[in-house]
Order: C-alpha cells, then sequence, then structure tokens
C-alpha cells in the first residue's frame, strides 16, 4: 500500500515494552517484504504466533498444463466452471506462467473449518458476483459485487460470503503488486490526473481479537504444496498494528475512465502494476468526440505480452458472441482487433457500458488442464469473413 495505516493499540514506539493489563508482553511480529526493504506492517498479538502443534499432510495444488506453446487465440466460458463448497477446492486454475495464475472460483460456503495463507503470491481476487466480509488477522472488509481485494502474500484470512451464488477472477503473483508508478508522486500520492485516489481504497476496518489456545488448522499454499498445519494460539489474535502492508478493496466502479478525442490505448485503463504484468479496468465511459473518430480499438499485434480480457457486464462493443463471465486470451506474437463489423457498428456511438478486466502478462502464458473443458476451440476463427 502507498500510504499508512493503524487499527487497534499500538505503544508509542516501535521494539518497546507493550504490556497487557496483567503486567504481561504482548508479542511483536514485522509482517514485511523483500527482505526488510520493501512495505511492511508491526503487529502487536496476545499469544506467540510461532506455536505449531503439529504438521500433517500437504498436497500438491502446482497448476496441470494442458498446452504449454500455442499461437491460438481462445474463449473460456467461465460462468462453466461448477460451483463448490469449499472455497479452495473450488479454485481452478486457467492459465499460468512462472510470475502469476489466472484462476476461476465458483465457492458456495464460507471458510469455516480452517484459515488459509498464501505464502507464494499476493492474490488479486475480483467480485464478479457474491457479497460478504473478508476476515484476516489485520483485519476485517465488507466486499460486494464490482471489488477488488487485495491481498499480499502471508495474509491470514477467511472468506464469508452471503449466499452460494459466488463467482471470483483471481490473479496470484509471484511479484508484489502495486498502483501504477506513473500515477504516483515520489512521495508515493496518487497524482491530480490518477483514475482513482487514496480516498477509494477501502482499508481494514475492524480486528477480530481472539486471545484462544487450543487447536487451529491453517492451510499455507508455499511452493505449490498446501500444507496443512496446526496452531497452538488463534490466528486472528492481533490487537493492533501499523503500517503499510496490509490488505485493501477497490471497486472497478470506483475507477475513473480516462477519455480523449480519439481511441485511448490500454495503459489509460490501468489499475494495478507489476514488473510482469498489469491489470487494466475497462469502465462505462464517453466514447472519443473527434468528428471522424472510430470508437472500436484498432487492430494491434501482441509483440510482448499476452492479453487476458475477463468481460464482467455491459455490451462488449468489440466481440461478437461475447456474453459475462467469458475470458478471452490473445496470446503474443499474432495480431487480434474488433470482430467482423464490430468497427462500422462503433462509428456514430457516444458512450459504452461495457465492463471488464484487463492481465497483459511480459511472459507466455500456459493454458490448465481446467480450461480445455471450457475452451472454445474455433473462436481463432472468428475474425474470418463470411
Amino acid at each position: 500500500m502507498p500510504f499508512y495505516h493503524q487499527l487497534g493499540k499500538i505503544p508509542h514506539k516501535r521494539h518497546t515494552q507493550f504490556r497487557k493489563p496483567d503486567g504481561s508482553l504482548y508479542y511483536e511480529q514485522l509482517f514485511g517484504t523483500i527482505g526488510f526493504d520493501g512495505m511492511y506492517s508491526n503487529m502487536y498479538h496476545e499469544q506467540r504466533p510461532t506455536q505449531v502443534k503439529e504438521i500433517k499432510s500437504s498436497k500438491s495444488v502446482k497448476p496441470k498444463v494442458a498446452k504449454a506453446n500455442h499461437i491460438q487465440s481462445y474463449r473460456f466460458r467461465g460462468f462453466e466452471i461448477k460451483p463448490e463448497a469449499d472455497y479452495l477446492d473450488s479454485r481452478k486454475p486457467v492459465l499460468t506462467n512462472s510470475d502469476c495464475t489466472i484462476i476461476l472460483a465458483a465457492p458456495k460456503s464460507k471458510t469455516q473449518d480452517y484459515f488459509y495463507k498464501n505464502s507464494d503470491a499476493d492474490e488479486l481476487i475480483f467480485v464478479h458476483r457474491g457479497s460478504g466480509k473478508f476476515r484476516s488477522h489485520l483485519g476485517n472488509l465488507d466486499f460486494k459485487y464490482g471489488d477488488y481485494l487485495l491481498i499480499p502474500r502471508g495474509t491470514i484470512y477467511k472468506l464469508d460470503f452471503d449466499t452460494e451464488d459466488n463467482r471470483l477472477f483471481i490473479v496470484e503473483s509471484r511479484r508484489p503488486i502495486y498502483t501504477p508508478k506513473r500515477y504516483r508522486n515520489w512521495f508515493g500520492q496518487l497524482l491530480e490526473h490518477s483514475p482513482f485516489c487514496e480516498r477509494d481504497l477501502r482499508r481494514p476496518y475492524e480486528l477480530e481479537t481472539n486471545n484462544e489456545s487450543g487447536e487451529f488448522l491453517m492451510k499455507i499454499k508455499k511452493q505449490d504444496d498446501l500444507f496443512d498445519m496446526v496452531y497452538a494460539s488463534h490466528p486472528f489474535d492481533v490487537v493492533g498494528y501499523d503500517g503499510y502492508n496490509y490488505p485493501y478493496a477497490f471497486s472497478i466502479h470506483d475507477f475513473e475512465p480516462i477519455t480523449g478525442r480519439v481511441h485511448q490505448p490500454p495503459p489509460v485503463h490501468q489499475t494495478f502494476e507489476t514488473d510482469a504484468f498489469v491489470v487494466c479496468s475497462f469502465c462505462p465511459r464517453k466514447y472519443d468526440y473527434h468528428p471522424q473518430s472510430i470508437p472500436a480499438p484498432y487492430n494491434h499485434s501482441n509483440i510482448d505480452s499476452d492479453e487476458v480480457l475477463y468481460y464482467v457486464d455491459g455490451d462488449f462493443m468489440s466481440r461478437n458472441d461475447i456474453e459475462a463471465g467469458h475470458i478471452s486470451l490473445h496470446p503474443a506474437g499474432i495480431p487480434h482487433g474488433p470482430h467482423p463489423g464490430a468497427t462500422e457498428r462503433s462509428i456514430g456511438k457516444t458512450e459504452t457500458e461495457e465492463l471488464a478486466v484487463m492481465v497483459d502478462t511480459f511472459k507466455p502464458l500456459q493454458i490448465c488442464e481446467d480450461a480445455m473443458p471450457i475452451a472454445d476451440e474455433t473462436y481463432y476463427k472468428s475474425w474470418l469473413e463470411h
């Protein structure tokens, strides 16, 4: 996070005595990134956060690759991923490379019997359907349709859903996820021309502080294995923390589109970045206002990146036969552009109601086995003139 947050009780100075009402010490923990050089928070626990009672079984959750090298454009029908009760079981990897994995999930039940920690990757969860509460050792956040949840690696969390109808688009990133650098000044503050600002970012607003001993199951993802570890104290026992490293929420509906007289390139839609991929938000907006403008995007070549577009809602004017929940994959090395008729249809229109999330990766994406049952193998032919 590019700005400071404090929640709960903390001492006046870090690394000093902070005592409970009975005179015993709270237990301080540094929650940091990139060694001691990145963003961090200082937390204070009721009990030692290091009390492991048992390490049980582990299983591989490494994405299984169906197509490692390809040059075919694909469409995947995301809503055909079947709902499952458990949150972790419902997560189905669709596309992957050494930097990130793109996952679809349709969980029906809240996370009940365990706590989850991803120590491999930051997680960016886009909520397509559903609402509820994200609960973590760093505080809670309410979420609903259109929210991004940015969860730093190492965060211990649960998800409580209000209903069984939930659809999530998830990006696991082995690189830290930040707001775009070009929209921040050298202090880290978002600039005036940024399409969103700090007041749009929702920080954790409440702590669950449980001073309990017993047996608490935590599922920890480490190097693509999922380990079951039993802790002797409740993971949500933080009485307070401060710093820059914590989960937060941002609604795609709070993104303010940048428009121009002629068609603007995808970077104006950028919402998050890493050094390995970017995430963009395509939101309802006014179209280009040059008298001869063509609102539909021009044909362009993906020379250095794969383009993934997740369609959320509205009218996707550059595509034919696209529905909510579909994913298009346009791989590096070949050009792509509007479907036949889309350019002509766009002329004279003044606005769009489309809503979509785009992920552009700088390394090729491999197609996972879970993606093949929902894949349209003929999509690459959809630009042919009939």
